[in-house]
């Protein structure tokens, strides 16, 4: 696994480490070993699962409250998404930073977001599926988050929103928080 930091405070990008052969590759997507080696928690209590049918869906902007809090571990297991990470922690030097990445089930490239971060998708493609390791069970009362618009984050989205859940359009704006 190759582990390279970005530039918001603790999210770090995986790529896979290929050993390829004629039958294809094998590669570790998750090495408790290698994220304890890199300063990383890697106790996940639960993993998540999203089959999106249509390019154009959105899934976030999400967040869970303390301290129910959670670090994501995110692939994109078939398909293609935009996947953006924002800080949310307010004593971090990159507060209301964010940076996106295109996970693919081709690139095998995972994210792995600290507690503290909202975090969404668009699909890029029809029928993509989309995996979570999280490090704390979803706790509805907990659960928040912000418009995937929110002009205090200006996200430039790669293609128009077609599909998205009535929640995610009801999250509301960070400045009116």
């Amino acid at each position: 696994m190759l582990f390279s930091p970005t530039s918001l405070q603790g999210l770090i990008v995986i790529d896979l480490e290929r050993r390829e052969d004629d039958r294809g590759y094998f590669a570790r997507t998750m090495c408790q070993e290698e994220f304890q080696n890199h300063g990383l928690k890697y106790e996940f209590v639960q993993t998540n699962h999203s089959h999106n049918k249509v390019k154009g869906t959105f899934r976030g902007m999400h967040f869970q409250h303390a301290p129910h809090g959670e670090i994501k571990l995110i692939r994109c297991v078939r398909g293609a998404v935009y996947d953006v990470a924002v800080d949310l922690r307010p004593q971090s030097p990159t507060f209301r930073g964010w940076e996106s990445f295109e996970l693919t089930d081709t690139n095998g490239r995972s994210l792995y977001i600290p507690d503290g971060f909202g975090h969404g998708y668009i699909t890029l493609m029809d029928d993509t599926d989309v995996t979570y390791h999280v490090s704390h069970r979803y706790t509805p009362q907990a659960a928040g988050g912000f418009r995937y618009d929110d002009p205090a984050i200006s996200i430039n989205w790669p293609i128009p929103v077609k599909v998205i859940s009535e929640q995610d359009l009801a999250w509301p704006l960070l400045t009116a928080t």
